[in-house]
């Protein structure tokens, strides 16, 4: 482990010692996936608001290795992943669940079993119709983007059917937990330093854009980065999976000085539902 002394140890200095502005981002469209991941995994890496690459490629478990590398030799970046950091309250508490780190460890003994499955308070497979539990689908993060947005985050409890999330959640949670044991901070449940790991949510970076029309696409990568590199512009031009990377990863560095005022949540509820990152500016109303 390249940072030495780990998480929540003695060595973890305070946000004012230890934050910078970081001098690069990554933003990572994941995918849960079994087969496609190396097509539908897409990461972006920009640096001073130029993109250094736009690539797919890899598997879940080959982007943390490519992560890893990276801080091995330049640990000053923030990386936002497209999927849920943990589960409601309600289920959390049910549960038992006081800390993240049991969270993520029982994600990774079962959410293979609960995929295959779909347990309650999992929807989506054939004959397995969404709870009628109102707003404990969700968490308070997730509640709290849609009404400043007006857009719809789906809920973690989704595993199958249109835009349903949980399975990406449920394959990226062992990641989330593999490099925090390397080293990196994951926000907001560890005091904020770099490498630094935040949750994003693409769509608030990109408002109401159809992304699923090549048009569109072209249109709003047109007209809000003019002077983007040909080979991004086309990459994310034939495919809304690289287009949310790269998206993604522009507003985070045009953003990045936010990383500075990030704080750990311990003592709000958040700590272990997890937040989804974005700047503090209403970003929804991009497009």
């Amino acid at each position: 482990m390249f940072m030495g002394e780990g998480r929540g140890g003695s060595g973890i200095l305070s946000n004012e010692a230890r934050m910078r502005t970081v001098s690069r981002v990554f933003a990572v469209d994941w995918s849960g996936d079994r087969k496609a991941a190396r097509r539908k995994i897409w990461l972006c890496e920009v640096a001073g608001g130029e993109v250094r690459r736009l690539e797919n490629g890899r598997t879940r478990d080959e982007v943390a290795a490519c992560l890893i590398d990276e801080a091995t030799r330049d640990s000053n970046f923030a990386v936002g992943f497209d999927f849920a950091f943990s589960f409601p309250a309600a289920f959390l508490e049910k549960r038992a669940h006081h800390r993240i780190e049991t969270v993520w460890g029982e994600a990774s003994l079962l959410g293979e079993a609960w995929l295959e499955h779909c347990p309650f308070p999992f929807w989506g497979k054939p004959g397995k119709k969404k709870p009628l539990l109102g707003s404990t689908l969700m968490r308070r993060t997730e509640i709290a983007v849609a009404e400043e947005s007006g857009l719809a985050p789906m809920s973690v409890f989704q595993i199958g059917g249109a835009g349903a999330v949980g399975v990406g959640s449920l394959r990226g949670m062992p990641v989330i937990q593999r490099l925090r044991e390397a080293g990196f901070s994951i926000w907001p449940f560890d005091v904020p330093s770099t490498p630094l790991v935040v949750e994003i949510w693409p769509r608030l970076f990109m408002g109401t854009v159809k992304k699923s029309s090549r048009q569109e696409r072209r249109l709003f990568l047109r007209r809000r980065y003019p002077t983007l590199d040909s080979e991004s512009r086309r990459a994310a031009e034939d495919s809304d999976d690289a287009f949310d990377a790269l998206v993604a990863a522009l507003e985070m560095s045009r953003h990045r000085e936010e990383f500075t005022r990030l704080e750990q949540l311990a003592e709000s509820p958040c700590c272990l539902e997890g937040e989804i990152w974005h700047p503090r500016q209403e970003v929804s109303r991009l497009d």
